[in-house]
């Protein structure tokens, strides 16, 4: 059975707020609590985080370009302001977050507060997953209803899983058996459609400016920057500063829509992958 990763979320918090988040988490996302800014900085830049909770107390003024730097440099990464203490202070420095480009406020002395936190961290799908699902699953035209649930799987596990055997097992397949049923179908191989998805989220990753090469590379797990930029010769010939400049999201995802969907569509009508209905037909 397929497993579900945590969501993760940076704080900066004040410490007495620290447990109530943790407690309010209840094992459905994990808190990595940080010290100050810099701090914070450096856990959004190494991992794949789903939020960043500030405390407007935890906030001085001379912090704000942090502030601003955090916004911008990580789009994709919302940057809420929590607050759980109401007075003149508190509501100053939340104007100049605002000024900053922080655009969430969540009320944590309410009940409704609470349930808008838990609402935004354990979204079912990230922003980048939400669009690649909205685009790619339309294009596969009327596909089988097992064909459908490979991309829905393959679009939610590609960041974190990195090898046909890994997503195989995820399915609760053998890796022979699922790659032989693509070839069958004369389909591209599983091991081609894992790796530009992949490089799609890494398209998406690389439009955030906070964010190096070598920091996406970590982030989708590859062993080391060098590796990211050999699969990227070997898939689309070109270097990792040419993929950044010459493929932004949009770009990546409609190159997988156009070489991986479109041309296959009569295929996805009658193809099987999980169970392998179609193979007795095949063999009758």
């Amino acid at each position: 059975m397929a497993t579900t990763a945590r969501a993760v979320v940076a704080t900066l918090l004040e410490p007495a707020e620290r447990p109530r988040l943790d407690v309010a988490a209840g094992g459905r996302f994990a808190m990595l609590h940080a010290n100050s800014l810099p701090e914070t900085l450096r856990t959004v830049r190494q991992r794949s985080v789903h939020a960043v909770l500030v405390s407007p107390r935890c906030i001085e003024r001379e912090h704000l370009p942090g502030v601003a730097e955090l916004v911008q440099g990580f789009p994709g990464v919302p940057t809420v302001a929590v607050l759980s203490r109401h007075d003149a202070q508190a509501s100053q420095r939340m104007l100049e977050l605002g000024a900053c480009g922080v655009r969430r406020m969540i009320d944590l002395a309410g009940r409704e507060g609470w349930r808008r936190l838990r609402e935004l961290v354990t979204r079912p799908t990230a922003a980048t997953e939400s669009a690649m699902l909205g685009s790619i699953v339309p294009a596969l035209g009327a596909p089988t209803a097992e064909c459908r649930r490979f991309f829905e799987v393959l679009l939610r596990l590609s960041p974190r899983v990195t090898t046909v055997r890994g997503l195989a097992r995820e399915l609760g397949l053998g890796a022979s058996t699922f790659m032989s049923r693509f070839f069958r179908a004369e389909l591209p191989s599983p091991k081609r459609y894992l790796a530009a998805a992949r490089l799609v989220y890494a398209a998406g990753l690389l439009e955030s400016p906070g964010l190096s090469i070598a920091d996406v590379a970590y982030r989708l797990e590859y062993s080391s920057p060098q590796s990211f930029g050999r699969h990227l010769r070997g898939v689309l010939g070109v270097t990792a500063s040419e993929f950044r400049r010459r493929y932004p999201f949009e770009v990546a995802l409609e190159d997988f829509i156009s070489r991986l969907v479109v041309p296959f569509r009569p295929r996805f009508r009658t193809f099987y992958p999980l169970n392998g209905m179609g193979d007795l037909g095949q063999e009758l």
